[in-house]
């Protein structure tokens, strides 16, 4: 058995293990953030249940960290007293990035890990089925119910070889997001083996896992072996540590070979994960920013390496250079060995250990720049500049092209890269807070900005409605609930982030939304792609949006949708999608008896143009519930 069959077997609660039947799962660990975080503990609060019910539940204090107004200081103390009443443990801003503290601090081989975060997957690095999803299905999770997805296919990414001085992980998952594309992977489980795997420490298995998110993956895993166990070791944790192996005999459903010394280093071009080619094939493009760190590369091996080349140096003077190590334990290393001053007398600006570039909380390059990152989204407009075009590299290419001025090969360079393990990480986890004994009596303060989150009403017998945006491929929850510096201290006040929904591709949408009272959205393949913010189904939600017809949609976001009453149908002929247009009348007689009666075609009428055409919704009973109740609270709601 291939080892993500052996987690989900060990952790079935109900269903099969069949690719494509839904089986639901047992949660042993929860993460959230502060950004998506808020929502949770309130949904989570509207559920009744005192206590959570998981092994370990973690709230990280990371993207909302710049406080430049009241709103951001008053979240975080919500999430501080509601974890504290409700058995949650809290890592404190200026802790570090949520995967990479959970992957040093609390990752286990084997367990189970739900987190609000698309990019929960990093501790797969360690040998843990780790799932991204909306904040409402972590939620449950804590309370003691199960996670339901479509059993996943399961895909054998086969390493062989060695990497090459100079290519790194991010070259590997770069290489792979070549090959597979960002709509690829859904409905998959990636999962590594082969001779190749055991050169690569967790760390770098934690970066190809990481971006196992862009390719649309349900996860992707490694190993847990002897390189786990010294991972753990000299992180203090070696009882925790479980040998997980796939069986000599396992079965895959594909199988993707990677000769890792055939490598270069790899480039992701604006403004998409795998528009991918080689930096020797992008050539010598002038670069004006470099933004080193994020929760993909922001590692204690990642950080040395890059204070290696960057010692003794000094970064090319038209180059902005920022430097967020991931974890205040990465930082304190860098500190007492002398490498955080190599980084900062090469010219480095020293960040917080925060999200910050990656989602464009600060550092936004000026008009029309080439900004050079190690993290794992270059969506349009994600870094806060329009205008500006996002290159996405390995720490080696980033460190290099700072240098020099231009994108830069890092073999080119004569430095050693070698970087030991250390023998112990200086861990300290005095900004974990644990929660008040059970029993105690913790009051939760809510600050002005938290409203309360909207829910939908029951699914009327028919509906009907405009058609209110058309949209094209790819469309990301960027695009549906912008987040940048201006909107995330708004993340619990959804009245608020409602003003700019779609405003990336539309302007007029939310006026236009309002004035009709709500209506349908048309897509075109993988919509909703990128993170899991359960704002970009619950702002739409507020706006009275009642279904998104689409040619294909991301897992987490078509599962958020469902989750908060929104119908997600995908059109059985991708070339009715043409027949459509803004403001044609669209309805669904019936809808509520197709979907109680489980029926997965769904005739959709266009009033304005006279046709009918056949679109998808493909249902589990317990989805079926959810919809015809208007959502996962209110289903759960009128079991009690």
């Amino acid at each position: 058995m291939n080892l993500t069959y052996q987690i989900l077997k060990n952790h079935l609660v109900e269903g099969e293990l069949t690719a494509g039947r839904e089986i639901s799962i047992r949660i042993d660990h929860t993460l959230t953030q502060d950004s998506t975080g808020t929502m949770a503990y309130l949904q989570f609060e509207a559920m009744g249940v005192p206590r959570v019910k998981t092994e370990l539940s973690v709230a990280y204090i990371d993207h909302n960290t710049i406080q430049s107004g009241f709103e951001n200081a008053d979240d975080h103390r919500y999430l501080e007293t509601v974890t504290k009443k409700h058995g949650v443990r809290l890592s404190k801003p200026g802790n570090g990035v949520c995967h990479q503290v959970h992957l040093e601090r609390f990752a286990i081989p084997g367990k189970t890990l739900l987190g609000s975060d698309s990019h929960t997957p990093t501790a797969g690095g360690l040998g843990m089925l780790a799932i991204g999803a909306g904040g409402l299905d972590v939620a449950v999770a804590m309370t003691g119910g199960a996670y339901s997805i479509p059993c996943p296919s399961v895909t054998n990414i086969r390493l062989t070889g060695k990497l090459s001085r100079g290519v790194a992980a991010k070259d590997v998952i770069l290489e792979v997001l070549r090959i597979v594309t960002v709509k690829g992977g859904v409905g998959k489980v990636m999962e590594y083996t082969g001779e190749g795997v055991k050169s690569l420490s967790v760390p770098e298995r934690a970066t190809i896992a990481n971006m196992g998110a862009e390719l649309g993956a349900t996860t992707s895993i490694f190993p847990a072996d002897e390189n786990a166990r010294a991972f753990m070791k000299v992180q203090g944790r070696e009882k925790d540590y479980v040998e997980m192996l796939p069986t000599a005999d396992a079965a895959y459903d594909e199988t993707i070979e990677i000769d890792l010394s055939a490598l270069a280093p790899m480039v992701a071009l604006p403004h998409m994960p795998d528009n991918v080619q080689t930096v020797e094939e992008t050539g010598a493009v002038k670069v004006d920013q470099v933004c080193i760190g994020s929760c993909t590369n922001s590692s204690y091996l990642d950080m040395m390496r890059v204070a290696k080349i960057l010692k003794g140096r000094t970064m090319h003077p038209d180059v902005s250079l920022v430097i967020a190590p991931g974890s205040r334990q990465v930082l304190g290393m860098l500190a007492a060995n002398g490498a955080l001053n190599d980084m900062i007398q090469a010219g480095a600006r020293i960040a917080e250990t925060a999200c910050g570039f990656c989602i464009g909380m600060g550092q936004s390059p000026r008009t029309n720049a080439v900004s050079l990152r190690t993290n794992n989204r270059n969506f349009f407009g994600r870094s806060g500049t329009k205008s500006a075009g996002v290159y996405l590299v390995s720490c080696e290419t980033a460190a290099a092209s700072a240098l020099t001025g231009v994108l830069t090969d890092p073999r080119t360079l004569d430095t050693d890269l070698t970087v030991e393990m250390p023998e112990s990480f200086l861990y300290n986890d005095n900004l974990i807070i644990p929660p008040a004994p059970e029993g105690n009596d913790v009051e939760v303060v809510r600050g002005p900005n938290i409203k309360p989150f909207p829910q939908a009403e029951a699914l009327p017998e028919s509906l009907k409605g405009k058609a209110l945006l058309k949209m094209e491929d790819n469309i990301t929850t960027d695009h549906i609930m912008p987040s940048d510096s201006k909107l995330l201290p708004f993340r619990s006040n959804i009245p608020k982030l409602s003003e700019y929904c779609l405003t990336p591709v539309d302007k007029t949408f939310p006026a236009r939304a309002r004035a009709a009272g709500g209506g349908f959205l048309l897509a075109g393949h993988n919509y909703g792609q990128g993170s899991s913010r359960e704002h970009a189904a619950l702002v739409p939600l507020y706006l009275k949006i009642r279904g998104v017809i689409a040619k294909s949609f991301a897992r987490i976001h078509k599962d958020n949708l469902i989750n908060n009453g929104i119908l997600p149908l995908t059109f059985k002929n991708e070339a009715d999608y043409d027949r459509f247009d803004v403001d044609d009348e669209i309805e669904l007689p019936d809808i509520r008896k197709k979907v109680a009666d489980g029926v997965s075609v769904i005739p959709v009428r266009n009033v304005i143009k006279g046709f009918t055409c056949d679109t998808v919704m493909e249902l589990s009973p317990r989805q079926q519930a959810m919809i015809l109740a208007g959502g996962l609270i209110n289903k759960i709601k009128s079991e009690q």
